[in-house]
């Protein structure tokens, strides 16, 4: 039996092709793997001894020859391909064992240069792949080192059918495709807009207990080559392993504090903020938060945009949570919040400042996919109308700033009630947008009285904004643009409102 060993990753290389050479497999390979075997004392050979040619062009065409790839591909079944073989004097390999250059792990240097980037597109390792996998019947193909203990097993022990070759195989072309997948990635660099072609390179971070319910079979997968900073780079310090719903609602928790620059605290049940507010102390933005509505909170999930402290920390176990996120936590804080066994506590790390790439939202839908940019568009207040006779007062224009950021992060038809930078009430889902006007009043009670509304688009009749009226509402922020704006505004002045057209949607399903 021989085997060609050329490997970007080495864990577990050495005892692996020692498990090799004591079964009497024939090892060659090439460059820094050759040095590493050699100085472990394996008996190893060059590539070049196979195919009589040096490497080449900075070792550019090492393994490209006749010499390695007829003896990969050649079908032990055929015998005019084994008589070609003998012609040519060219063996047969029976094993390929290669991972690629680190062209993910280089790209994702700050400041890598595109000739760094280009050196680090591995040819021969593919090709190699790819040869051997398609002729898996005859070829071993091994590219995960997590593989390498079981194979030595089952070869030891003559086990190594036709399944676990085939296993070996499909594994090898998703490690290529996924390989050229971050390689076109990292080329379009989102500057070509939606191609005529698409892949998304995903590696499995870990299994999850369930999907959504018992009965569903999941896991998790993070995007290679995505560098936003979300769950998937997230460091658990407390509680029990994260589930699927878990994952939901932490991403939308972080994504709506993370909206903010202000210190601010948010609290999510089922993707929706049930609780935001901002305040210059952070466990005063959690207790205004909470008081959004201090029934949905429990079981949610609890994010600052600040790393906790101790005073937040005693308020926040007072209530059961499943999760906690933060950009970190105090010493004594995190001591608190251990207290709570059920907590599952995240660290984030610092909050990535800066400008954002173009980031894709991809939705699965039977057959297909939908894709479209995120909601990340940056808006000027300085463009915002007022549509009414009554200007906002200097007041009410920092609540509806406040309000119109958040009802970005609900459910359509979203409606948010809020003062003092703090939710009052929320509706969201909701097949009509004065069914959610009515919920949002109902959660905020009498607190809506001096509260402004904002809407996630436009009201498509005048008897929402007269229901808030009614209830005390005195300022709204919508994009406007129905039919039937000039009812809407008549409705407004009617009662003396002022409101905000900003020309700017947020749909949210």
């Amino acid at each position: 039996m021989r085997a060609i060993l050329s490997v970007s990753d080495k864990t577990g290389l050495v005892d692996f092709a020692r498990g090799l050479v004591d079964l009497g497999v024939e090892i060659f390979s090439t460059g820094g793997t050759k040095g590493i075997l050699q100085k472990a004392g394996l008996p190893i050979q060059s590539v070049s001894d196979l195919t009589g040619f040096p490497e080449i062009l900075e070792g550019r065409v090492k393994t490209l020859h006749p010499a390695v790839h007829g003896g990969i591909l050649a079908r032990r079944d055929l015998p005019s391909h084994m008589e070609e073989l003998a012609q040519k004097q060219i063996k047969t390999i029976d094993m390929v064992v290669v991972n690629l250059y680190p062209f993910i792990q280089t790209v994702s240097k700050p400041g890598v240069t595109l000739e760094e980037a280009l050196e680090n597109i591995d040819i021969g390792g593919p090709t190699l792949i790819r040869a051997a996998a398609k002729n898996f019947p005859h070829v071993l193909v091994v590219v995960d080192p997590d593989d390498y203990g079981p194979i030595l097993e089952k070869l030891k022990s003559g086990q190594l059918g036709m399944e676990e070759r085939r296993r070996l195989a499909q594994k090898a072309f998703q490690h290529v495709a996924l390989y050229d997948t971050a390689i076109s990635q990292y080329l379009r660099q989102d500057g070509e807009g939606f191609a005529a072609e698409l892949t998304i390179a995903l590696k499995k971070r870990f299994s999850l207990r369930y999907g959504e319910n018992p009965h569903q079979e999941a896991a998790f997968y993070e995007e290679v080559g995505n560098k936003e900073q979300g769950i998937g780079s997230a460091t658990q310090l407390w509680g029990k392993e994260l589930s699927f719903n878990n994952i939901l609602d932490a991403d939308a928790a972080w994504a709506v504090v993370t909206d903010f620059t202000e210190p601010t605290v948010a609290i999510i049940k089922h993707t929706n903020p049930c609780g935001l507010a901002c305040h210059s102390e952070l466990s005063e933005a959690y207790q205004r938060a909470l008081s959004g509505d201090p029934i949905s909170a429990f079981g949610g999930i609890v994010a600052a945009n600040r790393p906790v402290n101790l005073a937040m920390a005693q308020e926040v176990i007072k209530t059961f949570y499943e999760i906690i996120i933060a950009p970190g936590y105090e010493p004594d804080a995190l001591e608190v919040l251990k207290s709570k066994k059920d907590l599952r506590i995240l660290d984030m790390g610092p909050v990535k400042t800066g400008p954002k790439g173009v980031s894709r939202d991809f939705r699965h839908v039977r057959g297909g996919f939908l894709i479209q940019t995120q909601d990340t568009i940056v808006e000027d207040a300085k463009s915002w109308r007022t549509v009414t006779r009554r200007e906002p007062t200097a007041g009410e224009l920092e609540d509806l700033t406040f309000a119109w950021r958040a009802v970005k992060h609900v459910k359509s038809n979203a409606i948010v009630l809020a003062k003092e930078a703090t939710l009052l009430g929320m509706g969201a889902g909701q097949p009509s947008r004065v069914g959610s006007v009515e919920i949002a009043l109902k959660k905020a009670g009498q607190r809506a009285r001096g509260s402004v509304l904002a809407s996630d688009a436009m009201f498509p009749f005048p008897d929402g904004v007269e229901i808030a009226a009614k209830e005390g509402v005195t300022a709204i922020i919508q994009p406007g643009g129905s039919v039937r704006d000039a009812e809407v505004i008549e409705m407004a002045n009617k009662y003396n409102l002022a409101m905000l057209f900003t020309g700017v949607r947020h749909f949210r399903h």
